[in-house]
């Protein structure tokens, strides 16, 4: 048995995709079936111990990027689109799966392309609120169609869809209390804001909290994912700003990337989440924690701002565009809502509720039905 895992090369895409793998092996492991062979097609491995861990064998795809803005690399996608196509046209020949499972973004389109030119069933998910144009276009031809939010169920056709929720990976889906604080080097005197600026970091929300972290971290400890590419220039700054006091550098903590197990800690440590608004929206809900979300801006469909407030008006966070992000905003509603025990816990238990665990479950059992029918 074969199964193809495909998706954009952002976090957003690859770790449902591995929640979803980890899911597939264990069910195959209950119901003494032979462990499938997985695959993962995308632009890059993203994350390659992942990978091994769950036993994915990588195949490298071309495919070009639907910029929203001019660029001459939009002319040269072209060709690296249509390259992308053939080569994965024989890469599914050769590898001639038993399913597909899509998670969309632009790098899915080559393999989804070439499951439909061989008639092998497809599975797509789609983890907004309004679906990408990749995931709108499998949609018309899928076999099976998984969405997160109920606003995507509109998307597509009634009789191949179903709405049950985001698959989350099985290590972070808890977050560990035990042992958090010790593990991040954190006190129980104040209390913890987790910053995630997403798998890439975000610029405009590192420098907002370097504008306002002599007043947070007087109040607060901060566990601030920054993304790896800016963990330099942001270390170098905060220690600019909160001028070589030991004691205030103690209550700021950034990591360039947090792994599985940090994640995990943080989020048993944390009591504010403030984060952007894709998939790890899931992530904070399953927490069950408080978040102040921060919606990229002009992204296609602009699915990150419809996320953010679609899930605001459940009542677990708060929303601040990013023509609104200015540092005394931030500090002010970070402020609100650590200051106000009652709200904190009506946005836990709206967050709790807003979650549906066991997705990556429902769509393993799904591939693995499709793929034993397909054989």
């Amino acid at each position: 048995m074969k199964i193809v895992l495909t998706g954009g090369g952002t976090a957003g895409h690859f770790y449902p995709l591995i929640a979803i793998a980890e899911a597939i092996n264990r069910i195959a492991g209950e119901e003494n079936l032979l462990r499938p062979e997985l695959y993962y097609m995308s632009v890059d491995a993203h994350d390659k111990k992942a990978l091994f861990d769950n036993g994915i064998t990588f195949r490298k795809v071309f495919s070009g990027k639907a910029r929203m803005y001019f660029s001459f690399l939009n002319f040269l996608d072209v060709f690296t689109l249509a390259f992308g196509l053939a080569k994965s046209i024989v890469d599914m020949y050769l590898l001639y799966p038993d399913v597909v499972i899509s998670k969309g973004g632009y790098a899915s389109i080559p393999a989804v392309y070439a499951a439909r030119f061989f008639k092998i069933p497809i599975i797509i998910h789609e983890s907004d609120s309004v679906p990408g144009k990749a995931n709108q276009w499998a949609g018309k031809f899928a076999t099976r169609i998984a969405v997160s939010w109920p606003e995507a169920y509109e998307y597509f056709p009634k009789d191949r869809t179903a709405c049950i929720g985001q698959p989350v990976r099985a290590q972070i889906v808890t977050p560990e209390k035990h042992g958090a604080r010790e593990f991040l080097k954190l006190t129980t005197e104040k209390p913890v804001v987790l910053v995630l600026g997403g798998s890439q970091g975000a610029r405009m929300i590192n420098d907002a909290i370097l504008d306002i972290l002599p007043e947070l971290v007087g109040q607060y400890q901060i566990v601030h994912q920054t993304g790896e590419k800016n963990f330099d220039s942001v270390v170098e700054i905060s220690r600019v700003v909160l001028k070589g006091s030991p004691e205030a550098a103690s209550s700021y903590n950034p990591f360039g990337y947090l792994n599985t197990l940090a994640m995990k800690m943080a989020a048993g440590a944390a009591d504010l989440v403030v984060s952007r608004a894709g998939s790890t929206i899931f992530e904070i809900a399953a927490w069950g924690k408080p978040s102040i979300l921060i919606p990229i801006q002009d992204t296609n469909g602009d699915h990150q701002r419809k996320n953010a407030f679609n899930y605001s008006r459940r009542g677990a966070a708060t929303v601040i565009e990013e023509k609104n992000l200015k540092p005394s905003v931030l500090l002010s509603e970070i402020k609100r809502i650590l200051g106000d025990t009652e709200l904190q816990e009506k946005m836990s238990a709206a967050a709790k509720s807003f979650f549906t665990p066991g997705a990556a479950e429902k769509i393993a059992h799904e591939a693995l039905k499709i793929a034993l029918a397909h054989q």
